[in-house]
């Protein structure tokens, strides 16, 4: 969401920007429509100050004796008046607020110019890409394989893009996650938190997912809504409230069930776990005090990074350019880990600072020591990882010639001592 009185003031700085996400520039529309709003308002204040004027005159006429007739029905002529000019108002307000709801966070600066993902930037790389004297098969053939691995049995009863996993592989998943959450919580200083699953209109239009993707959720018949990501109820924990600065950064961390309908994914990734309408995700999100929210991008990534790194996973972080970018984002990383079997880089997580994007759309805001006013807060997350994808990675970087995977040495605790995974031993 954006100030309007900035674009008043910077119309040509947003149009670059709206252009550079590739969209069409709306200053001149947005203006004209703050221009009509401003107006109705001071119109409908003009007839008020007027009436208010009238109403003393019909006193002072019947004081005096006179008929004051006239003066009663300009009064009433008033009334009609300015609710016509209340009810444009609220109109251009409307229309107003619809419009800059459906239009993306402007990119920032340092952000790479360009139509979709072949203008991102990679900025560093991490570990070894595994290679094999075997050729490398892909997790769900290796999930398979194992007999832990179920698309038929899950599809049957959900359908599609469904999966059940069983004995150790369900172990794994539940192993991943733990770790995760212990690494954020315990080194990281992220605070865990149990958020709802199911959440009204106005928290996914806080976070942007409303009014413009919605065909990308499932909702309820009770008119709310599942949540895509913890990204939603864990920013909303600061809507509508004003932050103490000294208590900044705030930094919190959830495992949750994730839901996407993946409308927009027919025909990709049709085998296997990449893409999935239901999936687990450990969150990160961060509210910041404005000046520090570069650097809390940066801390984020790297935090998200490490996971990789203790479980010996090849990765690389590309920042993304602005045809590629989140509609909320200002900038993103996004951390790409080594699959084998695929003999490619795929997403495991998008770690994004929307500056004060979202905490606009929120209302959550700060006081800064000695001042009266308060400031929008930035909001930014990331997944620190998700869940299944590392499953994925680790199955293809682990697998070895017999179908078994080896365990990686970070996730044995959280296994039971357990250093291999075999089909005879689910």
């Amino acid at each position: 969401m954006f100030d309007i009185r900035w674009i008043r003031e910077n119309p040509e700085a947003f149009d670059r920007g709206q252009q550079r996400r590739g969209a069409d520039p709306s200053a001149e529309r947005l203006l004209a429509l703050d221009a009509r709003r401003r107006e109705a308002q001071t119109r409908a204040q003009e007839i008020q100050a007027r009436r208010n004027k009238l109403s003393k005159e019909i006193g002072a006429a019947k004081a005096r004796g006179e008929d004051a007739q006239a003066i009663i029905d300009e009064v009433s002529r008033s009334k009609q008046e300015e609710a016509a000019a209340e009810e444009d108002a609220r109109q251009a307000t409307a229309e107003l607020e619809t419009a800059l709801a459906e239009l993306p966070n402007l990119p920032g600066d340092d952000v790479p110019d360009g139509p979709d993902e072949s203008a991102n930037v990679e900025i560093r790389r991490w570990g070894e890409t595994a290679s094999f004297d075997f050729t490398a098969k892909e997790h769900f053939e290796i999930g398979e394989d194992l007999g832990l691995m179920d698309f038929e049995r899950a599809a049957r009863m959900s359908g599609a893009r469904f999966v059940i996993l069983t004995g150790a592989l369900a172990r794994l998943e539940r192993a991943l996650a733990d770790f995760m959450l212990d690494l954020h919580t315990g080194e990281f200083g992220y605070t865990e938190v149990s958020p709802p699953s199911l959440v009204r209109d106005e928290a996914l239009f806080g976070t942007s997912q409303l009014p413009k993707f919605g065909e990308d959720l499932f909702r309820t018949t009770a008119d709310l809504w599942l949540i895509p990501t913890a990204e939603v109820p864990l920013t909303n924990m600061v809507a509508e409230e004003i932050l103490d600065p000294a208590h900044l950064p705030k930094r919190v961390t959830a495992l949750t069930t994730c839901y996407r309908s993946e409308a927009g994914a027919a025909g990709k990734d049709t085998r296997g776990m990449i893409r999935h309408h239901q999936f687990q995700k450990v969150e990160l999100v961060s509210v910041t005090l404005p000046e520090d929210s570069d650097a809390e991008l940066d801390r984020m990534t790297g935090c998200a990074e490490e996971v990789l790194k203790r479980l010996g996973l090849a990765y690389r972080v590309v920042v993304l350019s602005t045809g590629d970018m989140g509609f909320a984002a200002r900038k993103t990383h996004d951390i790409e880990v080594w699959l084998p079997g695929q003999g490619r880089y795929r997403e495991i997580s998008s770690c994004s600072n929307c500056g004060d994007f979202q905490a606009r759309r929120m209302r959550a805001r700060y006081r800064p020591q000695g001042e009266k006013g308060t400031r929008f807060v930035h909001t930014l997350n990331g997944s620190g990882l998700a869940v299944g994808r590392t499953l994925i990675a680790v199955l293809e970087t682990y697998q070895q010639a017999d179908g078994s995977v080896v365990v990686p040495d970070a996730l044995r605790p959280y296994m039971g001592g357990r250093e291999v995974i075999a089909r005879d031993g689910g």
